[in-house]
Formats: C-alpha cells, structure tokens, sequence
C-alpha cells in the first residue's frame, strides 16, 4: 500500500512548521533537515531561508557542534569512534569535521580507547558461554573497535580462556572415526585426511590407532582406493611424464609412495 503524499508547502511558514515538527522529536543535521524540507516544497530559497533562520536562532546545530553532541552520547553508551565516523558520515556529516569532534571530545573526557573497549567486552559478556569468538569480534567491530581494541578487551577478560571459534566448536562435536570415513570415502589418503582433520582443529591424537582399527576391520584400504582414483583418471602409464603426473596427482590426494607405487604396477599388470 502506498503511502499518502506528503502535502506541500503553499506559504514558507508551512515550511518552518514542518522543520519545528521534525526537530521537536529529535536532533537532525543540517542535510537530514534539508532532505526532509524537500520533500514538503521545491523551493530552494524557502528551505534556505529557514535553515539560516534556524541555525542563527540555535535551534538546529551547525555540522561539527552536531557531531561534538552526538561523539558526547556516543562515548558515554561505550559506542567507540569506528562507529561514530560511519553513522555520522551516514547522517551527511564531513570526514574532517566528524574527525575534529572525535579528537576534541575524546580529548575533553580522557577517552581511552582500549579501557572503552575493555569495559564494553566485560559488561556484555560476563562469561562466553553460547558465544564464539567471530560473534564476539562481530559484536565489537559493529560498535566501532579496532582489532587492536578488541585484542586487548579480550585479553583483559578474566574468561578469555574459554572463549573458542565456530570451528573448535564444531570439532568437539565431531567424532573423529566418522570424519576418517566421510574423507576415505571421497577418495583421500591418509596424509590429506589427517591435514584436513587438523585444519578443522580435530583431536587427531588417536588417528592412528583408529586408521589401524579400521583398516583391520577392512572398511579402509588406502592401496585398493588409490587404484580405484587412479582409475577415474586416463594417464598413459607407459609414458613417463604422463606417470610423473600421476604420480603428483595421487601424492595430492594424500596417498604415499607405497600406496601409489603398487596402484600403477597392478595397473601395468592388468
């Protein structure tokens, strides 16, 4: 549905009833009063008129005296100046005035940063648990810190010890002799398995004796699969740069020399 057009200004009273409106809910910018005046008449030099009247009479702030209030507010709900610059700069304020405000104010107040930073973590997370470490950083980057900043907060954090990313989660989750099996089953050697394993911060601290176990127990066998990947692909075997990249191409897929070496002889006596 549609929304109702917005009547238009006949006389500039009109247009400074509409600004007193818009300014009696909450503070603008000068571009944000402006913006909303042309949608209530075309007329430049009415809306011109009425912003100098404004500013002149201090009911609407000139740019950087917006930007020192707002910096004021921002700093003391621990909102820090990354965000600051964006939303200001979002509201049609200038880089170097925003960036003056910034400096002034966090002069004026003995704004430190880090400690901001610090005090935020430890308000917001009195503990980690059903968090992980790239929420956090999300968290604190959308209200303005560096990753400096937040390095810092955490290491000041009395629980950082247990704060763990969406990937140790997961892998404490996992259990290790299903992982083996999914990678054996796309084709991988034990070499490019366990890589994978520790990529993905497993507990690989039992996968030998489990590769061993399962080996025993026929569901693995790294010289039958070997074959089987050399199989899928059509190297000339009799020809030795097309055999040296097959060979290359095996040890990539994380079988060893062994396992490689007796796929081609079964290969070359088939």
């Amino acid at each position: 549905m549609q929304s109702k057009p917005l009547r238009q200004a006949k006389t500039i009273e009109n247009v400074f009833n509409s600004a007193y409106w818009h300014l009696g809910q909450q503070d603008f910018t000068i571009n944000e009063i402006r913006t909303k005046l042309e949608r209530k008449t075309d007329n430049q030099q009415w809306i011109d008129t009425v912003l100098a009247r404004l500013i002149e009479s201090g009911y609407l702030k000139k740019d950087f005296d917006f930007a020192v209030r707002y910096c004021e507010l921002a700093f003391s709900h621990e909102t820090a100046k990354g965000a600051i610059k964006r939303k200001l700069q979002l509201r049609g304020v200038s880089v170097a005035e925003i960036d003056t405000a910034i400096e002034q104010v966090m002069h004026e107040q003995n704004v430190d940063s880090f400690e901001m930073a610090t005090a935020r973590l430890q308000n917001k997370f009195e503990h980690f648990h059903g968090t992980n470490k790239e929420k956090v950083y999300s968290q604190m980057t959308t209200k303005g810190f560096s990753r400096a900043e937040i390095d810092y907060a955490l290491s000041q954090h009395p629980q950082v010890d247990t704060l763990r990313s969406k990937l140790a989660i997961k892998a404490d989750k996992a259990d290790l002799k299903s992982e083996i099996i999914k990678l054996y089953n796309k084709g991988k050697g034990k070499m490019l398995i366990l890589q994978e394993l520790k990529q993905r911060l497993l507990d690989v601290s039992d996968f030998e004796e489990l590769i061993y176990q399962l080996s025993l127990t026929e569901e693995l066998d790294f010289y039958l699969s070997c074959k089987s990947q050399l199989a899928k692909k059509r190297y000339d075997l009799s020809d030795y740069k097309e055999k040296s990249k097959a060979y290359a191409y095996l040890s990539r897929k994380g079988f060893d020399s062994d396992e490689i070496k007796e796929a081609m002889t079964l290969d070359d006596d088939a």
